[in-house]
């Protein structure tokens, strides 16, 4: 019988959901997802100062978006805090933890005097083997007793065994005097309460795991897998920042990136299956596991996330696409497309998704659709129209209000009508794409009539064919 796997995505709602945030939370989705295990949220709210209603909302809309569902009910880590204040009692009574009166004053001369005499500043207490009996009845911290010889081990699935000397570890705070417990604390309960097995996070926390560690030690709980995968850097190799461009993933949605696209990249940032670059969710669920994350930090880069997505997008289905693609709308303001439009576009999808990387490229192909008449040809697709190529328009639209309008009797009609004029079908694409779509690039000729059909082909030719 396999262990039942449990992740987290824990991210501080202090802003938006950052594309690193989301990398991490996704490598956590695939891996529970891959093995029948629960995917679980906790938002991380304890700096009452800096943590906002908006920012958990932005970081709850990005994971929607994003289509990463996750298990059961969003745990706030403030809502908990009775419980973490709990356990630092409980390892006060089993001695695993102390009392601690100094002051800050205290503490901050202890610090000057070892830098003058080249020592480590670890705070040194002398409350942690005082006698109980000593105690003053003045306010007090509950440190942590840590053990001060030999080593603690991480046993990190991507950063292998990372050995730290107990030493270089401190009796850190687990409650402060005001009764309210610390981050690392929190961390640690948190994660055992919810029944974590595997913590799967940047390794900008590498350092904590050895801390909270001896947390789990000494409450003689299961310390979970540990997996710290390395940062996101920029194209310049430098940890991504707002000069590289974009950093929120609503940033990516509202730039028209479909979300199978930018899912499919960021698992392939910093980790990978052989050469697979491209690839479905299935596969992704299937395939992904800890051994393939690097060490390296992975470089983000826009040209590849557009291939992906270009891929993504010809490979989805049509319905599906159109969904997304209004969902774009609705996301960066624009109004909805009508019931008609909506008709001709999923109608059109076959041929407007191929080679289109992002939304807005895809709206751009999608122009003939949208504008309705009179069309109004860009400068560009005007300069086709001159009064020779009105004339041609004039005089192939009887051609065509009896023709069967099936694409290859439209090819053969066209072929034919260009030849009698003593020239080819390619001489009189440009007066027909501007006439249908008024741009100079646009879709088929043929696929744009077809979707447009004859009623409204037939206008906008004799629109366009006015001097």
């Amino acid at each position: 019988m396999t262990e039942h796997v449990v992740t987290r995505f824990a991210p501080s709602p202090t802003g938006f959901l950052h594309i690193g945030g989301a990398r991490t939370a996704l490598f956590n989705w695939l891996f529970a997802r891959g093995r029948n295990g629960k995917f679980l949220l906790r938002i991380e709210d304890t700096d009452r100062a800096r943590s906002t209603a908006e920012a958990t909302e932005a970081i709850l809309k990005g994971m929607s978006w994003l289509g990463l569902k996750h298990d059961g009910d969003v745990v706030s880590q403030f809502s908990c805090a009775k419980r973490h204040a709990e356990v630092a009692k409980t390892m006060l009574d089993t001695g695993q933890a102390y009392k601690c009166f100094a002051t800050q004053q205290e503490i901050e001369q202890f610090r000057e005097q070892a830098r003058a005499e080249k020592r480590s500043t670890f705070f040194k207490s002398p409350w942690r083997d005082a006698d109980p009996a000593s105690h003053p009845d003045l306010p007090y911290v509950i440190r942590l007793r840590a053990p001060r010889e030999g080593e603690t081990v991480i046993r990190d699935k991507v950063q292998g065994d990372v050995t730290i000397r107990n030493d270089q570890l401190d009796d850190m705070v687990l409650l402060r005097s005001d009764g309210t417990p610390v981050y690392m604390l929190a961390v640690v309960v948190d994660d055992h309460d919810m029944g974590v097995t595997h913590v799967i996070r940047g390794d900008d926390h590498l350092n904590n795991a050895a801390r909270q560690q001896l947390i789990y030690e000494a409450m003689g709980w299961q310390v979970p897998v540990w997996a710290h995968i390395p940062l996101i850097h920029g194209p310049d190799g430098k940890k991504l920042s707002k000069r590289h461009g974009a950093l929120g993933v609503e940033e990516y949605q509202a730039m028209g990136y479909p979300a199978a696209g930018l899912r499919n990249y960021l698992a392939r940032l910093g980790w990978s299956h052989g050469d697979d670059e491209f690839f479905t969710d299935a596969q992704a669920i299937e395939w992904f596991d800890l051994d393939g994350i690097g060490r390296a930090p992975a470089r983000f880069d826009f040209k590849k996330l557009e291939n992906i997505c270009g891929l993504h997008m010809a490979a989805s289905d049509d319905a599906a696409l159109l969904h997304e693609l209004n969902g774009f709308r609705a996301a960066t303001g624009q109004p909805a497309f009508t019931e008609q439009k909506n008709e001709l576009l999923l109608a059109a999808m076959p041929f407007l998704k191929e080679r289109a990387k992002t939304f807005p490229e895809l709206i751009e192909k999608a122009a003939f659709i949208l504008e309705d008449r009179p069309i109004r040809p860009d400068e560009k697709a005007a300069k086709a129209l001159d009064s020779a190529s009105r004339g041609i328009l004039r005089e192939l639209t009887p051609h065509l209000q009896n023709a069967s309008w099936s694409r290859a009797d439209l090819e053969h009609l066209m072929n034919r009508f260009a030849e009698e004029k003593g020239t080819k079908f390619g001489k009189l694409a440009g007066p027909l794409r501007a006439a249908l779509a008024g741009r100079a690039a646009t879709p088929s000729v043929f696929d744009m009539m077809l979707v447009l059909g004859r009623d409204e082909t037939l206008a906008r030719l004799s629109d366009a064919a006015k001097t």
